[in-house]
């Protein structure tokens, strides 16, 4: 059995992306910059900016907290954000989810430019990959598919179940695995995977553990602690756990431990492969995230562009 190894391929990607901007640096040219909008004060959200703006400094990413009170409103944030798309000091940015209710995803989304969409969750990035269109890819199925590439596991002909609809993950890599080899920006390192022959089950998804027995590949992005289970899995199947839970451990200082969707104790003993929570996904969807930010980079600065 394979343990998907997040942090050691992430590290090398940093590594990657730190000697070319070294480079860049060298040549006398300006380093990239990166906007992060945050609204509130949500804990775990203040965690994975606090990490993404670590990751930037580590590879040369300038970066910059943007950070509004919960009370914002949504027209004031909508303001903000076409504000970024102008700015050309700024080569892309992200708005930090989850948002407060009162304030719409959907409208916050579609108001940023898809050509500063370093998330690659706008309607323009997800359309343009729809019809195979170079695009900057979505961060997370961006980094899942990096990590499969990585351990040279393969998709084309394969069965892959994605457990999970979101916006975020399930339906961008669902459409990611399903169709011919990628194309993101001619920039952005791109694994020649895909056609695979996927099955998207969510919530409402009768007999579950039926359709994931049948599976090559599983990827669990569901947001349900230990919701695969070892008897759903088919010998020798690759398992992707993109869930991040805190369920309670009185054993830890902290008072809670993290864990993911699958329950790896007895999975790990099934599969041929599986990534571990944390130290899988998370690690690859930072990673994935600076790569786009220096795709962007790469077309706006003189000497260093790329055509579509």
């Amino acid at each position: 059995m394979i343990v998907l190894d997040g942090k050691k391929v992430a590290a090398e990607k940093r590594a990657k992306l730190r000697e070319f901007l070294t480079s860049c640096k060298a040549k006398g040219v300006r380093m990239p910059k990166l906007a992060i909008v945050i609204v509130g004060h949500n804990p775990a959200s203040e965690t994975y900016v606090a990490n993404k703006m670590k990751a930037c400094a580590e590879v040369g990413i300038e970066v910059e907290k943007i950070a509004f009170e919960a009370d914002i409103t949504e027209r004031q944030l909508l303001t903000e954000i076409r504000k970024l798309n102008r700015d050309k000091s700024v080569d892309g940015f992200i708005v930090q989810l989850p948002l407060p209710e009162h304030i719409s995803e959907a409208k916050v989304l579609t108001t940023i430019d898809y050509r500063k969409d370093v998330d690659g969750l706008t309607p323009m990035s997800i359309g343009r990959s729809v019809q195979g269109l170079p695009a900057i890819p979505s961060a997370t199925p961006s980094g899942i598919r990096t990590l499969l590439e990585y351990y040279q596991i393969p998709t084309a002909g394969k069965h892959v179940v994605v457990i999970g609809r979101s916006n975020i993950v399930g339906k961008p890599m669902a459409l990611m695995l399903m169709q011919r080899p990628y194309l993101s920006l001619p920039s952005v390192s791109a694994a020649a995977l895909g056609d695979a022959t996927v099955t998207v089950c969510h919530s409402k998804t009768q007999d579950l553990a039926a359709i994931c027995r049948t599976a090559d590949i599983i990827i669990v992005a569901a947001g349900c602690p230990g919701l695969l289970t070892a008897e759903m899995v088919k010998p020798g199947a690759t398992v992707i756990d993109v869930g991040i839970n805190r369920v309670e451990d009185p054993a830890s200082p902290r008072g809670y431990k993290l864990v993911g969707d699958v329950d790896f104790e007895h999975v790990s003993q099934v599969a041929g492969a599986i990534s571990p929570v944390p130290g899988g996904v998370g690690p690859m969807t930072i990673a994935s995230l600076l790569s786009n930010v220096v795709a962007v980079y790469d077309m706006n600065v003189p000497g260093y562009k790329v055509s579509e």
